[in-house]
């Protein structure tokens, strides 16, 4: 990454165990598209007044040569992401996800569909 990862906290305190994790699935990114220019990560808790657990939302921005991947996974109806480890994996694959697909299509090896009828 040319840019420095930036973590960030919001509605709830930081916490290093959930930064490291994150700095570390930050670092494993690079294995799928390996020009990344940057990355944000914000891990947010709703606000305190919510009914039931808290479920934590993960946004990730990964800044690439022409584009910016987001992966946002708010877990309002996923219990299980009343885990922010469990909310962080979720996000981390879903965007590993995403850069496989630009690095794909970077490559050219998207497959085409011929028209019907033709």
């Amino acid at each position: 990454m040319q840019i420095p990862l930036e973590v960030t906290f919001h509605n709830m305190d930081r916490s290093d165990a959930v930064e490291a994790t994150v700095r570390e699935r930050a670092s494993k990114l690079e294995r799928y598209f390996d020009r990344i220019i940057g990355c944000r990560v914000v891990v947010e808790a709703p606000h305190k007044h919510s009914h039931k657990g808290i479920v934590y939302e993960v946004r990730i921005d990964i800044s690439v040569p022409g584009k910016e991947i987001v992966v946002n996974r708010s877990g309002a109806s996923n219990h299980a992401h009343e885990d922010v480890y469990v909310a962080v994996r979720d996000s981390f694959n879903a965007a590993a996800r995403q850069l496989e697909d630009h690095a794909r299509k970077a490559r050219g090896q998207v497959k085409t569909h011929e028209a019907p009828g033709g």
